[in-house]
């Protein structure tokens, strides 16, 4: 989350991004369709191309503001504040933070589980930074430096995916900017060194993150049974869903199948042939073992398992010529 005002300038990163996302999609086996929904909503936000630029507010309209919030109950600026940045440099890097995190902990989770834990932590990220800067308003009047702040973006949310994803996590330890750090403690680390390094961040929303992160975890650990709100995702997308599967359904058709119970085709080197079939030295088609003639020319089968006397003269492969084993195969497939 940055403070500050702006509106959405192109200056070359966001094509970085795209090939970036491309290419880690283009790995994954399983595409998390949440992830690159996110991805799309705040890069979209951001550009405002075509028609998108006359029906979103401005940067200026949603900026979340405690003041702003409270007096007017603006929750427009409580809820849309998270998907605008102040720049490109600012909207990438939450992007590829949020690539990163948002890959790990939806393919473990699974979609409709993601997205509702998402939901969760904005609202949550958000109240509590609402909490902190009016609770700083009446406890030390600090009333300039949180309570009328104007800050945008989705770093709150990220920072609490950063907790729920470190708690998932088995390592011990993780790198932070470079640095050791133990995985219980990187989401405080980040949160200090981050204010450090670019003093002009909310350090109010990140804190709000990490502790709407922390709640989340404990409000899903004490409560039993499926959770609500991922259930009425579910339940939403699969009434949404149900008249294409109808439509699905009355266009569908199976593919015509070929029965038989032989194959025809070159015997290959190598190949195996199931014991319970033989195949024809003539047509090369594949017989049941319960057969002495071939099903498809009416070859009588040759080998050290059954008696040869009961192949004539007339009935040999060698003696047939090419017509008469044409004229077979298609007495065969007339029957």
């Amino acid at each position: 989350m940055e403070r500050g005002r702006s509106g959405g300038v192109w200056r070359g990163m966001l094509p970085l991004l795209g090939l970036h996302v491309a290419n880690e999609y283009y790995r994954l086996g399983r595409k998390p369709p949440v992830t690159a929904g996110l991805i799309l909503a705040n890069t979209l936000i951001y550009l405002r191309p075509g028609p998108l630029h006359r029906i979103l507010p401005t940067v200026d309209q949603v900026c979340f503001n405690p003041h702003l919030i409270l007096k007017y109950g603006d929750m427009r600026r409580f809820f849309l504040s998270a998907f605008y940045h102040m720049g490109e440099s600012h909207l990438v890097y939450n992007m590829m933070s949020l690539l990163w995190k948002g890959i790990q902990l939806e393919t473990s989770m699974g979609s409709v589980e993601f997205a509702s834990m998402v939901a969760a932590l904005l609202g949550l990220s958000q109240g509590i930074t609402l909490l902190l800067s009016k609770g700083l308003l009446l406890l030390f009047d600090y009333e300039t430096a949180y309570y009328h702040q104007f800050a945008v973006g989705f770093s709150g949310v990220l920072f609490a995916m950063k907790v729920v994803l470190n708690a998932r996590s088995d390592d011990e330890y993780s790198y932070v900017h470079g640095m050791i750090i133990p995985t219980r403690h990187a989401a405080w680390a980040e949160l200090i060194l981050i204010q450090l390094f670019v003093p002009g961040v909310s350090f109010l929303g990140h804190l709000g993150g990490i502790l709407a992160g922390l709640a989340y975890l404990q409000l899903r650990g004490s409560f039993l049974g499926s959770d609500p709100l991922a259930l009425l995702i579910r339940n939403f997308v699969g009434a949404v869903s149900w008249p294409l599967r109808f439509v699905r359904s009355l266009f569908s058709f199976q593919r015509p199948r070929i029965s038989g119970r032989g194959r025809v085709g070159r015997n290959l080197p190598g190949r195996v042939v199931a014991a319970a079939v033989w195949r024809c030295p003539v047509c090369t088609y594949d017989n049941s073992a319960w057969v002495d003639v071939c099903e498809m020319c009416s070859t009588v089968r040759q080998d050290h398992h059954h008696d040869f006397s009961r192949t004539h003269p007339s009935d040999r492969s060698g003696d047939l010529s090419l017509e008469e084993l044409r004229r077979r195969r298609l007495e065969r497939f007339e029957r």
